[in-house]
């Protein structure tokens, strides 16, 4: 039998805190090997340490105490190595995310004052084909690319002809509540036959402010909120979804520098009879 080791000396050894050790106890995630049932003291072998050390990297490493257990439980060490590789990628797609959050902090911080160019445009009611969704503002940019190829193909494997950019319509609730009706779609003529999600739509009317956006959409709410600005601004703001036309996008060139995207805002025109 191995030397036995009081949880202040197991602390000193794995370099864990009575703390820490008392909770993986009570979480079954290493338990001593005996309690003093009169003290309730607890005690840990020597064959316990390197279990200990895993568990202090694993936990080092922001892996869950579920996804920890697991791990330990794994039977061989195929398993044990899926478990933390799955691990080590989510690290890796979070860490990407969080690099890309201080990049467009940075950006915005040293953005330029740029002059907004605003034109007030009538659109006319515009047949199309189009997907239509009620979406959770999280699954936004998913839905919305899945979408724009799903709708992209049925007009090539139709041999429609597309009369207009691709746009889309987006309505209030997807930012006031997190949840609203989206529709991406593109301008043909001709008869188009209905397939899947795509549908026949008559994009309705609008009077809009319009501006440009260029690049990645990634930081278009900064060109949102200089548009929604200066429709407040000047008190012609109204109720409706706003609108994009995607000029040049992804189905045009992935060099997301490349991309132009026209922002369009619901108003109301005083200028026009």
């Amino acid at each position: 039998m191995g030397t036995r080791l009081t949880i202040g000396e197991f602390s000193r050894i794995t370099h864990l805190s009575a703390k820490t050790l008392r909770h993986y106890h009570q979480v079954e995630l290493l338990e001593p090997s005996s309690v003093d049932p009169h003290t309730g003291y607890r005690y840990y072998s020597e064959e316990q340490i390197p279990l200990a050390q895993v568990i202090r990297r694993l936990r080092d490493l922001e892996m869950p105490i579920a996804d920890v257990k697991a791990v330990v439980a794994a039977p061989e060490a195929a398993a044990r190595n899926r478990l933390i590789a799955a691990h080590l990628d989510s690290l890796e797609a979070e860490l990407i995310r969080t690099s890309q959050a201080v990049s467009a902090l940075r950006d915005l911080l040293q953005r330029p004052d740029l002059p907004l160019t605003v034109e007030h445009r009538t659109v006319p009611a515009t047949l199309a084909v189009a997907i239509q969704q009620t979406v959770d503002r999280q699954d936004l940019l998913t839905w919305w690319r899945g979408a724009l190829a799903e709708l992209h193909a049925t007009v090539h494997a139709q041999n429609l002809t597309a009369t207009g950019p691709t746009g889309g319509l987006y309505d209030s609730d997807i930012y006031l509540n997190e949840r609203g009706r989206c529709t991406v779609f593109v301008p043909v003529e001709g008869t188009s036959r209905e397939i899947g999600r795509v549908i026949t739509l008559t994009v309705p009317p609008a009077e809009l402010a319009v501006t440009r956006h260029h690049g990645s959409l990634n930081d278009a709410d900064l060109t949102y909120g200089a548009l929604g600005a200066y429709a407040a601004s000047h008190e012609i703001s109204v109720e409706g979804p706003l609108r994009e036309y995607y000029l040049c996008g992804a189905h045009e060139t992935q060099d997301t520098a490349r991309w132009e995207t026209e922002i369009g805002w619901p108003i109301f025109r005083a200028d026009i009879d």
